[in-house]
């Protein structure tokens, strides 16, 4: 099957490549030329590990080409995946214009039936605004269908989880664009992959709801964790009983200093605002956004009281990417760590093994490490912020030695306290009295 991918970030360049090893020619279209040309090299604009040997494959077998017209790309493929992105607004709803724009497009250059899927995370009615687009600029007499098929993928796994999904969900509206669909997906149903076959407006709304949940077992971790600091408790031992309950899981109760990263925090607040304009107050999903943002304020008062003292203080800061094995510092707690601890005149010193200086959106007036123990010299304090595998075995002693004080806040639980402590650091942790 021909099929036209649009956007070739995190998640187009993933579902193109995944799409194409699925036997499938597909073509990636993405304005920006200079992104064209590195892709068409086989170097990938980000990290995802394991994309970059899918990518190469994908291109040597020749069923993955690059493209920045649209026009040429409708009229070649069947099949158009739109997959650009949806960032925030001021307000909180998702910012549409993209996938409008993408929408026009193909409605003028549609030569004969083709089937629109958005992949994109977008509001429940999306799908009946595109609809309307194709309808008002398409050629007269021109088929179409539109669909739903919402992405699942994690950064770091997301090569694994576009391979070996949990689920498919397809959202359609005839049987023509179902049974494509499924085509597509053949290759996963041989894998036995469940699939959820339902509407469109389900499958816009399935996903929001995904995600809102994971946003929620985060949040209210982290409140716990908090009450077993205040009662002496270990948030530990707590997630642990919860997640041996069968209807709760062990995933997602981790504490830390909140979530980030390009889903969550948007994604909470997008399902808020079309909710709030649907006239249902989801007020959970309002206290998960708030208590998201107090965790991000709690971490930053831990890491300033083991700062206390007078005169010139320093800050060393592991991890800068919203999780490990990514590069994404979209709503990483990391920023907004230094940006407080740098208003309050403290020196900031990182690493973090996926992102070096010259990477957009790293505040401006840190010093980078060329390691952990480089970062590490003459800071009063050591901050785990991202829980990189290579920060769980750090040499402890090492980092003692080349600190000017022996302070340690670990907010992703990594460390053993009484280890820690027994080497003459003082140390916080989360939930962890």
């Amino acid at each position: 099957m021909r099929i036209v991918v649009v956007g070739t970030g995190y998640v187009g360049l993933v579902s193109g490549a995944g799409l194409a090893d699925f036997g499938n020619e597909v073509l990636c279209v993405d304005v920006n030329q200079s992104k064209i040309d590195l892709l068409e090299r086989g170097e990938i604009p980000f990290y995802e590990p394991g994309l970059k040997d899918l990518v190469g494959r994908n291109i040597r077998e020749k069923r993955l080409r690059f493209s920045t017209s649209l026009e040429q790309a409708t009229r070649w493929g069947e099949v158009i995946f739109i997959c650009v992105g949806t960032p925030q607004r001021p307000n909180g709803t998702a910012d549409l214009r993209a996938v409008f724009a993408v929408a026009k497009s193909v409605a003028k250059a549609m030569p004969a039936y083709r089937l629109v899927i958005q992949k994109s995370t977008v509001p429940v009615g999306t799908g009946d605004q595109v609809h309307a687009i194709l309808k008002r600029h398409a050629k007269r007499g021109i088929p179409f269908d539109i669909a739903s098929n919402p992405e699942f993928l994690r950064e770091g796994t997301a090569v694994e989880n576009f391979m070996r999904p949990d689920r498919i969900v397809i959202g359609t509206a005839t049987e023509r664009a179902r049974k494509i669909l499924r085509s597509i997906y053949a290759p996963l149903y041989l894998l036995e992959t469940p699939a959820v076959l339902t509407d469109v407006r389900t499958a816009e709304l399935l996903k929001y709801a995904a995600n809102a949940f994971l946003a929620t077992k985060i949040s209210f971790v982290n409140e716990m964790a908090n009450l077993c600091e205040a009662v002496g408790a270990d948030i530990r031992d707590v997630a642990k009983g919860m997640g041996l309950d069968r209807r709760i899981g062990p995933k997602f109760l981790h504490p830390g200093p909140g979530f980030g990263g390009s889903c969550l925090p948007k994604d909470t607040e997008a399902l808020r605002a079309f909710a709030r304009k649907a006239g249902v107050p989801v007020r959970i999903v309002g206290s998960v956004i708030e208590t998201n943002k107090a965790q991000r304020a709690i971490a930053i008062q831990k890491v300033l009281a083991a700062l206390k003292g007078r005169g010139t203080r320093t800050a060393a800061i592991l991890g800068l990417s919203y999780k490990p094995d990514t590069d994404d510092l979209r709503e990483s707690p990391a920023l907004d760590l230094i940006r407080a601890l740098q208003r309050k005149g403290v020196q900031v010193r990182v690493f973090d093994p996926a992102v070096d200086r010259g990477t957009a959106g790293v505040p401006s007036g840190v010093t980078f490490g060329e390691n952990a123990y480089d970062a590490a010299k003459g800071a009063d304090v050591l901050v785990l912020v991202t829980e990189w595998n290579e920060f769980r075995r750090l040499d402890l002693p090492k980092i003692r030695r080349v600190m000017r004080r022996r302070a340690i806040v670990d907010l992703r639980n990594v460390y053993d306290p009484e280890t820690v402590r027994r080497l003459g650091f003082t140390y916080t942790s989360v939930g962890r009295a």
